[in-house]
């Protein structure tokens, strides 16, 4: 069995410095880690996991508590690409990762005690219900948490800037002559959802224009389905709105289905901005106008603030907001009977 002695005697570095590569200290340069790590490579040397625990008094391993409400799970495109990103930084940190769930040996003890039993590190959590009282549980914890698209001072948030992509939305739509603007939210339930109605309503207001009701409609969970839902009662107005803020690209994929459903043209006869910036919104026909969330740079940052809160759980609690930009394509077009 390979040792880190051989790892020493192969490199020329002390057996303390092979053994810091490996524990993670930032004490050791780039390039001597890169040959040691390099040598560890070629002569099949793996780490002790439970040495290292008793070395560092970690277990190097970080949960990720994941529950989308949608049903799309893993599969979503967004969330997904935060994930990878994350999981990039934390595996070049030394960290493996591990999904948490409420259920431990088949049955439901919560997200706490699941922590508990796997000893994870700290914890990464995208939920679509922050109100579920075993999340609060794990909340209350001394666990180090950073949690995505949500507020909180119990813990490091970080989120995108839903006030300002909602206004860069509607402004865009405005630039445009369009004054009939509706939005179909992703539900008052949810961070961002709520977040991106009220920055719709100020950006409505900052312009002069009209806020209708009607012309606000609640869909569920950030689908397809809630979306071609929603875009039916938008399209069953008699006053009918000339544009549509969305506020995911889910669901403005089926508002679009939607609308050319009841043979209509987008973008001559209504206009659409999605947000996300999800891969395909630039292949569907037309291609989407959208707010772009950075998914690289939101995994790459969450995944820093953590393994920092872990190194040194005195750290002060942050909250990240992360900006956005228009993202114009071929969903939206200048009107002139904007009146």
């Amino acid at each position: 069995m390979t040792t880190i002695y051989d790892i020493a005697k192969k490199t020329g570095y002390s057996p303390t410095t092979v053994s810091k590569v490996f524990n993670n200290y930032t004490d050791v340069k780039a390039q001597t880690r890169q040959t040691i790590l390099q040598a560890a490579k070629e002569l099949g040397y793996l780490p002790n996991a439970h040495a290292r625990t008793l070395t560092t008094k970690k277990s190097w391993t970080i949960g990720v508590l994941f529950v989308e409400s949608s049903g799309i799970g893993m599969r979503h495109p967004f969330f997904s690409a935060v994930i990878e990103s994350f999981k990039q930084v934390a595996v070049s940190k030394g960290y493996a990762l591990m999904f948490i769930s409420k259920d431990v040996g088949g049955k439901q003890g919560g997200y706490l005690e699941n922590c508990k039993i796997r000893g994870v590190d700290g914890v990464v959590v995208i939920l679509s219900d922050y109100e579920d009282p075993y999340f609060k549980e794990l909340l209350d914890s001394d666990i180090p948490c950073v949690i995505l698209d949500y507020e909180t001072s119990q813990a490091h948030t970080l989120y995108s800037d839903n006030l300002e992509g909602s206004l860069l939305a509607v402004e865009h739509l405005y630039s445009l002559g369009h004054r009939k603007i509706a939005h179909i939210s992703g539900g008052m339930n949810t961070f961002a959802g709520s977040k991106r109605v009220h920055g719709y309503e100020l950006a409505m207001n900052s312009l002069n224009l009209e806020t209708k009701e009607s012309y606000i409609v609640d869909s569920a969970y950030y689908s397809i389905e809630s979306g071609y839902a929603a875009m039916m009662k938008l399209l069953d107005l008699q006053d009918r709105p000339t544009a549509v803020f969305v506020a995911g690209d889910h669901l403005a994929l089926g508002a679009m289905r939607a609308t050319m459903e009841r043979g209509l043209s987008i973008p001559n006869d209504l206009s659409i901005v999605g947000f996300d910036n999800i891969e395909l919104s630039q292949y569907i026909t037309p291609a989407l106008t959208t707010i772009a969330q950075d998914t690289t740079l939101m995994g790459n940052e969450a995944a820093e603030l953590l393994i920092r809160s872990i190194d040194d759980p005195s750290h002060v609690l942050e909250s990240v907001v992360l900006p956005v930009r228009l993202v114009v394509r071929d969903s939206c077009s200048s009107v002139t009977n904007a009146t």
